[in-house]
């Protein structure tokens, strides 16, 4: 079982005893999904596909927090979403119950996780017309990239926790599921990370961090010429 944990912003998260890591920033969860996430990612990817659907891939679904989110800003702002979590170890129901996260989105939107996070795990359902969620309980590794995503939420746990998950060769499969011109958002940076991305022909960009972070990184798929 996962431990609860409180953040600076006053949001939970979860501590995993099995990685030896939360899974958000101890800085602030919530400020943090918001930050990395739906400021910079989700936002900006609207801007660059408007009136598309958007289809988000996130890698490492963990407390559904940062799906939480997407989902009301894509609800309240009329924007069809498809979106797809990888997540080789599921926290449990009741896990996601403890969060707390209800307190952040409309009760349709928690409800809506919750009455089908089950359901959802290797499965495929619309919680809300032209809305869709899916969490497949795999490695990454082991999904075959579509190259057909707007946007990689990448929220692994971090290189010292989990390296495996940071490789020049995990990276490039990650970045094989955006379609040119989408959108790679995550947390860290560094320098091996953004030399991953360019060798896959990933326009790189340095922006200001979430609280107790520096720096973030966002990355486009370069088109073909």
């Amino acid at each position: 079982m996962n431990q609860i944990i409180r953040t600076a912003d006053g949001s939970n998260t979860l501590y995993n005893e099995t990685i030896g890591e939360h899974y958000h920033s101890v800085h602030g969860a919530l400020q943090e999904s918001e930050h990395v996430f739906i400021d910079a990612g989700l936002k900006h990817a609207i801007a660059l596909f408007p009136g598309e659907e958007i289809s988000i891939f996130e890698v490492g679904f963990g407390t559904g927090l940062n799906f939480l989110l997407t989902l009301a800003y894509c609800k309240e702002n009329g924007i069809a979403l498809r979106y797809t979590g990888v997540e080789a170890f599921p926290i449990t129901k009741e896990e996601l119950v403890k969060t707390g996260y209800a307190q952040y989105v409309p009760e349709e939107i928690w409800l809506a996780l919750l009455d089908n996070y089950t359901n959802a795990i290797d499965g495929e359902l619309e919680l809300f017309p032209g809305m869709w969620l899916s969490i497949l309980k795999h490695s990454l590794q082991d999904v075959q990239p579509s190259g057909s995503y707007h946007l990689i939420y990448y929220d692994a746990f971090s290189v010292r926790h989990q390296p495996e998950m940071w490789t020049d060769e995990v990276i490039g499969h990650a970045a094989g599921f955006l379609k040119p011109g989408g959108v790679f958002a995550t947390y860290a940076i560094t320098g091996k990370l953004k030399r991953a991305l360019k060798a896959v022909d990933f326009t790189i960009e340095k922006l200001p961090g979430a609280a107790g972070k520096r720096e973030m990184l966002r990355a486009t798929r370069n088109k073909p010429v």
